[in-house]
């Protein structure tokens, strides 16, 4: 009886001590210590995985690591991590600070991450960062190749299922010193369901992009760089920007936007930014037409003009071949008109995609998708109406239906006051002068009409050209 009182006394003392180490912090001495017995006895060795190469460019195993450590359940043993907002507004995702450790185990050994913080200084006004590897030197020989192997597969994994945060970069850096791409978080809604577009043309679009993700043997077979590229025109407000938005979404890539007019070293400046894009990425040169036509009627160049030239001349280039494996190329213009066929030649673009005005199909589809409506009674007068010539841009139809949306038959209202004539200076061609506003809802349509444009501001199409709407055509080259 004795000896079972003993142990029993024994078993509460070790409960108390053990209480005891809990809420006194002994625990976490305990294992500090340790890890500094451990730094006497055992040799270890340091690996580094920087943000960013010799070269300035971006490490690709850089984002793979931070994207596995990140998944890690003893990140919440961490002395000082961040809590952030993830992809989805409603998660909240734990992020290592700066200079903080974070402790990983594989196939028995114990492996040590530090996530290390470079400060910026006058050379280098970015801050950049790298994760440093301790691990025992008989365990490297016996599993890095394994557990380098493990942690790619696990990044790819989480890249696949979507955990992986899109980002958009801009050129805004001199690149003197420090790196020439800055990024924020990309969260553009737009997918191609919600695109007013031709359903013919939706699904190629697709079927073309979800080949070219499974491409990657068959562009190595043909000896080419695994890449797409794609032209984008039509006037202003017809959706090619949210294009590219839903391609990123759909893809899962990073967006490079390349404003060409920051591009002031000239050919090998644009030749070192793209370099510095990585793989997973769509880049995108917008109003390209601007650059282009100038550079090719004006005997004194602008600088960004003939940079314009130069980025399609890239495209066919062997710097082509180097950066741009796992890219999707897009540019955009407001027309092909004045621009050198020989400059969009296949090659070059691969795809050329028109997007029109407004025609009655994608005038369904936005109504669909703002006011929750399929069929309304006054579809068929707007379909006689755009039946006539008489144009608006996506954009424009899609914002009178916003500002509308609390009543479907007063925003339709609204789009048919904007199609009729307004003095001369509305947006596309309306009807003739007979007809009047008095007739659309007791003129609660013109004033909508008026309204918008105060906010939207009016445009004229280019050149005074008005043209019939036509629906969106896809061309392969």
């Amino acid at each position: 009886m004795t000896i079972v009182m003993i142990i029993l006394i024994l078993i509460i003392l070790l409960f108390l001590i053990r209480v005891m180490l809990f809420k006194t912090g002994l625990i976490h001495s305990t294992k500090k210590l340790q890890q500094t017995l451990q730094e006497i006895f055992y040799v270890h060795q340091y690996l580094k995985v920087p943000e960013l190469n010799e070269s300035m460019q971006p490490n690709p195993l850089y984002r793979k690591v931070f994207l596995y450590l990140h998944s890690l359940p003893s990140i919440e043993d961490s002395d000082f991590t961040n809590l952030v907002t993830g992809t989805n507004q409603n998660d909240i995702v734990l992020c290592l600070d700066a200079n903080q450790l974070i402790e990983d185990h594989f196939l028995g050994a114990t492996l040590y991450w530090f996530n290390q913080k470079t400060e910026p200084n006058r050379n280098n006004e970015n801050r950049t960062g790298s994760f440093l590897l301790k691990i025992r030197k008989n365990d490297k020989r016996r599993i890095l190749g394994a557990y380098l192997r493990h942690i790619h597969d696990v990044a790819g994994d989480m890249e696949s299922n979507g955990k992986r945060e899109l980002r958009l970069f801009v050129n805004a850096g001199d690149g003197e010193g420090g790196v020439r791409w800055r990024s924020v978080p990309f969260t553009h809604p737009s997918t191609f369901e919600t695109i007013a577009m031709g359903e013919d043309l939706r699904s190629k679009v697709k079927s073309d992009l979800e080949l070219f993700l499974r491409g990657k043997k068959y562009y190595r077979k043909l000896g080419r760089a695994w890449r797409r590229s794609f032209l984008l025109y039509g006037p202003s407000g017809t959706g090619k920007s949210s294009f590219v938005a839903a391609m990123a979404n759909f893809l899962g890539y990073d967006v490079y936007d390349v404003d060409l007019e920051n591009v002031r070293g000239g050919d090998s400046d644009l030749k070192l930014l793209l370099l510095e894009t990585t793989p997973k990425s769509i880049v995108v040169v917008e109003d390209l037409d601007k650059f282009v036509v100038a550079a090719t009627t004006e005997s004194s160049l602008p600088a960004a003009s003939a940079t314009g030239i130069q980025m399609l001349n890239i495209m066919d280039g062997i710097l082509s071949a180097c950066c741009g494996e796992e890219r999707v190329m897009v540019f955009t213009m407001n027309s092909k008109d004045g621009v050198d066929p020989d400059l969009l030649r296949p090659g070059r673009v691969d795809v050329h995609i028109h997007f029109p005005t407004c025609d009655f199909t994608s005038f369904k589809e936005l109504a669909s998708s703002h006011l929750g409506v399929k069929e309304h009674k006054l579809f068929p007068r707007v379909e006689e109406i755009l039946a006539r010539g008489v144009s608006l841009s996506p954009a424009e139809v899609g914002e009178l239906m916003i500002a509308n949306r609390g009543s479907p038959s007063r925003a339709i209202k609204s789009v048919i006051g904007a199609l009729r004539p307004d003095g001369g200076d509305g947006i596309g061609r309306r009807e003739s002068a007979d007809d009047d506003c008095d007739d659309v809802d007791g003129g609660d349509g013109c004033n909508a009409v008026k309204d918008f444009r105060k906010l939207y501001g009016l445009f004229k199409l280019r050149n005074g050209k008005r043209s019939r709407p036509s629906n969106n055509t896809l061309v392969h080259d």
